[in-house]
């Protein structure tokens, strides 16, 4: 059976095969994981990856998921350029357990994405399914 070690900091790029923009935008995110080996950066095809990401709605590409822990920080369309990634990446990185919560919790918007799925489990469940 196949371990997926899941650290604290997830990043999750959600595309889509068939996007020109996606296929582009590959090579900057791999990039930007590269330079942070301390978080979790993954690669989700919405369509492949459908049944186990639930509610969350893609309507722009790329749309860039966050976690710390289990709570979401970020949820929503990223500008295909490593610089707002990156940006995005180390400022939320940086906050402290304290700062977190009060992100999570400073609007409704912030509030709804904490009834995303279980991403951890699903990307669990991923890596046993193709590995």
């Amino acid at each position: 059976m196949t371990t997926l070690h899941l650290p604290d900091f997830l990043v999750l790029c959600l595309c889509a095969d068939w996007c020109g923009t996606c296929r582009s935008y590959r090579g900057t995110f791999d990039a930007v994981a590269a330079a942070h080996p301390e978080a979790g950066f993954h690669w989700v095809d919405v369509e492949d990856d459908a049944e186990w990401f639930g509610d969350i709605e893609v309507e722009t590409f790329p749309t860039v998921l966050i976690l710390r822990a289990d709570t979401v920080l970020f949820l929503g369309p990223m500008l295909p350029q490593a610089q707002h990634l990156e940006r995005t990446v180390e400022t939320l990185a940086a906050l402290s357990a304290e700062e977190v919560q009060r992100y999570a919790a400073a609007s409704a918007e912030r509030r709804g994405w904490q009834e995303v799925a279980d991403v951890r489990t699903a990307l669990a469940g991923r890596a046993r399914s193709r590995g």
